[in-house]
């Protein structure tokens, strides 16, 4: 669970940003938070992952033991060991393009391991199976082998998610993981997301009501960085106008991206790519 209570921002300027903004999520809840641009969407989630830390309010999450802790005001070492447990799909995926997509889910678990083993022993075979299991479970497994640089957006999304589900987190957060993919892969990549929510709370920053309204069990819509909305996904037109103004006509005649062709995968793994660890 994570408790966001009355959080606030101010620029150097005096511009308040993010003015009390307050919701809980639990286990079970794939919450879709949308808004106009510079709504303050991905500022929230930025606060939500200890990244940014806002001038009041809280953020308690829960560590393993059950303990809770508020990510506004703990030790620098704390914070760096919580935030091991929040998984990140980000909207570029940040992949390492010239390592194989099972690397790229390994490095997941990078800053979990001593600086002496990262150097000199790298990964352990039950780990390179779990990884394994992570991309199977995204239905990818087929390319573990291939270099990153190789597969199509939506499977690189698909390798992000992976990696994120690879750290064993508490809290998966989502920053517009559908902006760079089709409707055919923004889908699947939806149906992927939704069942991790029952392993744990889901947060997702989207610009397409559409999905959330589908594959969301709930919405958040932020407005001049305040909450105006919270409950069912499935928005009316009346309440789309308010959370977007203008800008939704521009999200809804916005031009997708091309249908990607799916990778084509050697049936031979010696034809795969070799690991880099």
């Amino acid at each position: 669970m994570i408790e966001v209570c009355n959080i606030s921002k101010s620029l150097p300027g005096g511009r308040k940003v993010l003015d009390g903004i307050s919701f809980t999520v639990k286990k079970g809840e794939f919450v879709g938070i949308l808004g106009a641009s510079g709504a303050g969407k991905t500022l929230t989630l930025r606060c939500l992952n200890g990244l940014l830390r806002p001038d009041a309010g809280s953020v308690i999450v829960e560590d393993q033991d059950g303990s809770r802790w508020d990510l506004c005001n703990i030790a620098k070492s704390r914070l760096r060991r919580l935030r091991r447990r929040i998984g990140i799909v980000f909207q570029g995926y940040h992949l390492v393009q010239r390592l194989t997509a099972l690397d790229n889910v390994l490095l997941g678990r990078l800053g979990q391991m001593s600086t002496l083993r990262s150097l000199f022993y790298g990964f352990t075979d039950r780990e390179r199976e779990e990884a394994l299991s992570a991309l199977n479970k995204l239905n990818i497994g087929n390319v573990a082998g291939m270099r990153v640089s190789r597969l199509s957006g939506g499977e690189m999304q698909r390798v992000a998610i992976a990696r994120a589900i690879f750290q064993s987190p508490g809290l998966l957060l989502a920053d517009e993981p559908l902006s760079n993919l089709d409707p055919s892969n923004a889908k699947i990549i939806m149906k992927m997301i939704r069942p991790l929510a029952d392993e744990m709370p889901v947060i997702g920053v989207f610009h397409q009501p559409e999905m959330t309204a589908k594959y969301c069990t709930r919405v958040i819509a932020i407005k001049q960085g305040r909450v105006i909305y919270d409950g069912d996904p499935r928005l009316t037109n009346r309440q789309l106008i308010d959370i977007y103004g203008e800008e939704l006509e521009q999200i809804e005649n916005a031009p997708h991206p091309p249908v990607e062709k799916p990778t084509i995968v050697a049936q031979n793994p010696n034809e795969h790519e070799r690991d880099f660890f």
